[in-house]
């Protein structure tokens, strides 16, 4: 209840504040609740507006919009209002998207949206247990995939990525949602040579020198036949 009587004074003070020191209590008021919560495990539970300087693009996502789908999603966001919150993970210097980058272009480079969300965009934090990098570049790849959406060449990427940190085939097929011959498949596309470059090779052929005997016993096709 000592929760409840700090949000309350908060709700009554907010038409006196000015607006970043709105959005600022607005954004505790919800924590206050978020933290008491039975859904405080999920992300969308809580809802919060940042400033949208603070809001980074990630530098993996394979995901890409075509001209006429980006000016669909402005429309859609400037009649219909953000229906949906920016996925992100707090770093450092802000932070970073995982999922809604382009919703996070709107927010930014459309001026009259812009104005409108006093320059804040509507962003969730991602679970802790998405901490390290794989786990986001995975969980970034699981949004686009569940829309359908993804560029070929830059999951191929996002593969080689992950094998680098010493995922497996079965753990990136699990994570990503692929089957074995998806992963194997991206892993050719881009980097297979690269990939086992500093491997060791089977030795069970080893290419030589022949000598004499062994030429007189090799028969060559007829090139006329």
């Amino acid at each position: 209840m000592d929760n409840l009587g700090e949000i309350l004074k908060r709700v009554n003070k907010l038409p006196e504040l000015e607006i970043e020191e709105r959005i600022r209590a607005i954004n505790t008021i919800r924590r206050l609740l978020h933290e008491v919560s039975p859904f405080r495990n999920e992300p969308v539970d809580f809802v919060e507006w940042v400033k949208a300087d603070s809001v980074v693009a990630n530098d993996y996502n394979p995901n890409s919009v075509a001209p006429p789908e980006m000016e669909l999603l402005r429309l859609s966001i400037s009649a219909d209002g953000y229906t949906q919150p920016i996925v992100t993970f707090p770093e450092t210097s802000g932070r970073c998207v995982v999922d809604g980058f382009h919703r996070n272009r709107v927010g930014k480079e459309c001026q009259d949206i812009q104005e409108r969300v006093h320059g804040y965009l509507p962003v969730v934090t991602i679970n802790p247990s998405q901490e390290d990098r794989g786990d986001r570049i995975a969980s970034t790849i699981r949004h686009n995939r569940a829309r359908g959406k993804h560029r070929v060449d830059g999951m191929s990427e996002i593969v080689i990525e992950l094998k680098r940190r010493n995922w497996s085939d079965e753990k990136i097929g699990k994570q990503l949602g692929m089957d074995p011959d998806e992963v194997l498949r991206l892993t050719q596309i881009s980097g297979l040579a690269e990939m086992f470059a500093d491997r060791e090779f089977s030795e069970a052929w080893n290419p030589g020198t022949l000598d004499d005997s062994e030429l007189d016993n090799i028969q060559f096709e007829d090139s006329n036949d």
